[in-house]
């Protein structure tokens, strides 16, 4: 597995089961893969880049209209996106001078799946766990 990947342990594959945060405690390292891809979403550019990238026609959006949309430098951009794809919340692929990024739907589906409530099944009451 290279270092640009999110792997979700316990989940084989979107219709896989998963472990929720409410079905059973993260291990360590389930959590710092999972904090990693938290702290790629915890800033405002990159969940304005990844929202651009997800809801694009098509599928896919190039770098040379992503630039535009900010009051950012082109380097600074390419930095978010850099922390965005080494989450493995997008992918990108190069075309002559442009890259074109598109959404990894599998890591954001994950996601979901780890922070959904198993369907019709209570929260804990507080203090339960004292």
């Amino acid at each position: 597995m290279s270092n640009q990947e999110l792997r979700v342990v316990g989940q084989d594959g979107v219709a896989g089961c998963c472990p929720g945060l409410l079905t059973a405690p993260l291990t360590a390292g389930e959590a710092g893969e999972l904090a990693r891809v938290f702290k790629a979403l915890g800033d405002p550019v990159r969940l304005q880049l990844l929202s651009l990238i997800a809801s694009r026609a098509g599928g896919e959006v190039c770098v040379c209209d992503l630039t535009p949309a900010f009051e950012l430098s082109q380097p600074t951009i390419s930095h978010h996106l850099k922390l965005l794809r080494e989450a493995g919340l997008i992918d990108g692929e190069r075309r002559g001078t442009w890259v074109y990024y598109r959404l990894v739907p599998e890591t954001t589906d994950r996601l979901a799946a780890i922070l959904t409530r198993p369907g019709g099944r209570p929260l804990p009451e507080p203090g339960a766990y004292s």
